[in-house]
């Protein structure tokens, strides 16, 4: 385990409103002290103003819950980000998808998925990748996402793998389960 670039922030380093943020984050989502928050929240305004922009992608986002959950979940394996994945599979339990599923994501694209599912993984994989889609991959996943959906899914790969780059970066530390 690295030591943080960056440690967690308290109410000093935070400030109140980011403070109260990171610590009711923290019980909802069952750790000590949800770092991914406590450490970002150092930005104050440009933390909050991220809040709301990945509150936008996700949980309300165009795409379903599930298939956001999917999505982060392959993007945190691609990226080989621990915390990100730690974090959206417990997001994804609450979506639907279960420790097979689970399994099936990290496991990726020719793991028994149908069309849909099948086609915004390999998307994904190849965003995170190459950076781009190329025309073929692009024409299957269009054959079952709207443009709205289309640019949603886009946007979600980018800022999920910007996260984990983040994360990775700071050498944010796992959360400790409370």
């Amino acid at each position: 385990m690295n030591t943080p670039r960056v440690s967690p922030g308290g109410l000093s380093e935070l400030g109140p409103i980011n403070w109260i943020f990171a610590r009711g984050a923290a019980r909802v989502i069952g750790v000590t002290d949800a770092h991914i928050f406590s450490t970002l929240g150092r930005t104050r305004g440009v933390f909050r103003a991220w809040l709301h922009y990945s509150s936008r992608l996700m949980p309300f986002g165009a795409l379903s819950r599930k298939d956001t959950e999917m999505i982060i979940i392959r993007v945190a394996q691609q990226r080989g980000c621990d915390y990100e994945l730690d974090h959206h599979l417990r997001l994804g339990a609450r979506a639907g998808i279960d420790k097979a599923m689970a399994d099936r994501i990290i496991e990726g694209p020719d793991a028994g998925w149908g069309d849909r599912e099948r086609a915004m993984l390999v998307a994904a994989d190849e965003l995170v990748a190459t950076r781009d889609i190329s025309d073929d991959n692009w024409a299957a996943l269009a054959r079952h996402l709207d443009d709205r959906r289309l640019i949603a899914f886009t946007l979600l790969v980018g800022q999920y793998d910007s996260l984990a780059t983040t994360i990775t970066t700071l050498r944010i530390a796992r959360d400790t389960r409370s």
